[in-house]
């Protein structure tokens, strides 16, 4: 019969820590990727690789053709951690090649957690959700969390659900699918629950108009006289006029409750999963029958 330590060596040895790549779109130094770093060293050695700056709306853009820096840096919450001069997905490439080579085998990619809802249609633009592409690509089962805030205040509700995934997810998600995780930014009393989704079409109330930047000059008066200062719109490197891009989500009332951003408006952490598959599967034969070819 085995004594009581024998029994504690034997449960040490069966026990495996899980690898955890943490990346994300808002830079490195952001809040979102260091509360998840916390969180989730509680289950897994953390190892981080994230931009040196903020990288939103990247997309899966990689950079090609020229060098890019990785920096190693320290982080309290993680084994290892390097900023990269590149995008999110650059990050999980270098993260997966480097720890690699070193001997370590990442388990799981968790992306975020994002300044910012990333839903429907928005996570084809989505730095955070792509770089979780880039790890399923990559054969990592991954997750991307989002909170629906550019400042977010309350964090413990998406680091709960990221450490649920760790646990309940390894092992049982598909390597070619993602889990997009979105919250909204309440306190973990006022979240309403958990919603299982699939992508709505986001839309947005957008403009597109010049960009006046702080660019200053006195215009002068009909008398020769210097009036007062007038903003003059930016101009780029070959003259060309300078614009610039925004707007704000539509709220739409008739969505039916399994879709995601209809979740968030009604107060519900929304979980989606996500495939990098495009393809129409169904369409292949009609598309057949057109004979583009001839």
């Amino acid at each position: 019969m085995k004594d009581n330590d024998s029994k504690g060596n034997d449960r040490k040895a069966e026990k495996r820590s899980i690898n955890i790549l943490l990346t994300n779109d808002d830079g490195i130094y952001a809040t979102g990727i260091n509360e998840l770093a916390k969180a989730l060293a509680a289950v897994a050695d953390i190892y981080i690789c994230a931009p040196e700056e903020e990288k939103s709306a990247t997309s899966h853009s990689i950079t090609v053709r020229k060098p890019f820096a990785v920096r190693e840096v320290d982080h309290p919450a993680a084994v290892w951690a390097a900023s990269v001069a590149g995008t999110p997905a650059d990050c999980v490439k270098v993260a997966v090649k480097v720890l690699r080579s070193r001997g370590v085998e990442l388990d799981m990619v968790f992306s975020g957690i994002n300044h910012g809802a990333n839903l429907g249609t928005d996570t084809l633009y989505s730095g955070t959700v792509q770089a979780a592409v880039e790890g399923a690509l990559c054969d990592k089962p991954s997750v991307a969390v989002s909170v629906n805030s550019l400042s977010p205040k309350n964090w413990e509700p998406a680091c709960r659900l990221a450490v649920n995934c760790a646990k309940k997810a390894y092992g049982r998600l598909d390597k070619n699918t993602v889990l997009n995780i979105n919250l909204p930014d309440v306190p973990e009393e006022d979240l309403k629950g958990v919603r299982y989704t699939r992508l709505g079409i986001r839309e947005y109330d957008d403009w597109v108009k010049p960009y006046e930047g702080n660019e200053k000059v006195r215009e002068k008066k009909q008398d020769g006289e210097e009036d007062e200062y007038i903003v003059m719109p930016q101009k780029n490197h070959i003259g060309g006029r300078m614009y610039i891009y925004g707007g704000q989500p539509v709220f739409f009332e008739e969505l039916e409750d399994d879709v995601d951003i209809k979740a968030m408006q009604d107060g519900y952490a929304s979980i989606t999963p996500i495939k990098y598959d495009m393809t129409d599967h169904e369409l292949i034969d009609e598309v057949k029958d057109w004979k583009i070819e001839e």
